[in-house]
């Protein structure tokens, strides 16, 4: 589970490059994958949201995929640039099959940053359609935060838990990326 928020932060937003470098992929990958944790979110949330930190986790993205797309997304990724990542999970028993691949980009200020992708074998996951992207469905989606995601406490996270107990549907809704009072 995700460590409390520091409430003075709220506010901060995602750089834009990161943001910018997430979506290239993922356009890359839509067809392919099903987008789950803060990217799926951030699919879910209106168009045109601000990219509050504190609203998604775009730390890295991860995504599932089913098994007759897995060699389709990772020659995308090595195409791409991406190289398989080597974790402490690899070596776990796993249902998912997991596997992270990453990928360094220089920046124009001449910085570097690394885009993380965190990619889960599935066959049979409850999906919706959000702006365009298959993301996983809203319900199913936070039964994973005690699993698979961390970031329990992130606004989207605790805005859809709330709207599902009350019988409405997240999707679309500005509370996904309202700041908490």
């Amino acid at each position: 589970m995700g460590a409390p928020h520091n409430i003075k932060r709220y506010g901060e937003v995602w750089p834009e490059f990161r943001i910018r470098l997430g979506l290239e992929i993922l356009n890359q990958l839509k067809d392919n994958v099903i987008i789950s944790g803060g990217w799926a979110w951030h699919f879910m949330s209106e168009k045109g949201h601000a990219e509050y930190k504190h609203a998604h986790d775009h730390k890295d993205i991860d995504v599932f995929v089913k098994k007759e797309n897995v060699a389709a997304v990772v020659m995308i990724l090595q195409e791409e640039g991406f190289q398989k990542v080597w974790t402490r999970y690899d070596h776990l028993p796993s249902q998912e099959n997991f596997r992270r691949y990453e990928k360094t980009v220089e920046l124009e200020n001449g910085k570097f940053h690394r885009i993380t992708i965190d990619f889960f074998e599935k066959n049979d996951l409850e999906t919706i359609e959000a702006n365009g992207f298959t993301v996983v469905k809203p319900d199913v989606l936070l039964s994973f935060y005690r699993n698979i995601h961390s970031s329990d406490k992130c606004w989207a996270v605790m805005a859809a838990t709330e709207l599902l107990q009350k019988g409405i549907d997240p999707v679309g809704n500005p509370l996904l990326n309202k700041i908490p009072k």
